[in-house]
């Protein structure tokens, strides 16, 4: 075995990985579920909700489906152990910036809803989605995946 030990991949990597690719799907599952909310879901919705769906641009939809769909593929190359795994999270990270960018400040999440109610979800995706590129970044660095 020729192994370093700067190549030797931690316990730890399998599991994070596969947090992640179960993360990426929820968002998956999410996405579906608002692409098909039908018009009594969409009226059941608390009235800011509903304004800020209704007034959403198409683009900010495929923005959306962008960012999940690229980091569930990457979050699977991750757990697969495939370089290719950075460049679909560094897509998918840009697809939520460009998507929480707008919704919380141009879109007017921040006033319909207020701070509390806007940012805790959006912080927290895109957190997850800057953790995936430099967990990637560093398995290619320290020879974990190829």
């Amino acid at each position: 075995m020729n192994a370093t030990p700067s190549s030797a991949r931690p316990g730890w990597f399998r599991v994070v990985a596969v947090l992640l690719l179960l993360w990426n799907l929820f968002g998956l599952w999410m996405c579906y579920s608002q692409y098909t909310m039908s018009p009594n879901d969409l009226a059941a919705l608390p009235e800011g909700q509903r304004q800020l769906f209704e007034s959403s641009p198409q683009w900010l939809w495929i923005a959306f489906a962008v960012a999940v769909v690229a980091g569930t593929l990457g979050a699977l190359l991750l757990v697969l152990r495939k370089r290719a795994a950075l460049p679909l999270f560094w897509l998918s990270l840009v697809a939520v910036l460009v998507q929480f960018g707008y919704w919380l400040f141009p879109g007017g999440a921040m006033e319909i809803l207020g701070a509390a109610a806007a940012l805790p979800m959006p912080v927290t995706v895109i957190l997850v989605a800057i953790v995936q590129v430099w967990l990637a970044t560093k398995a290619i660095a320290r020879g974990w995946i190829a």
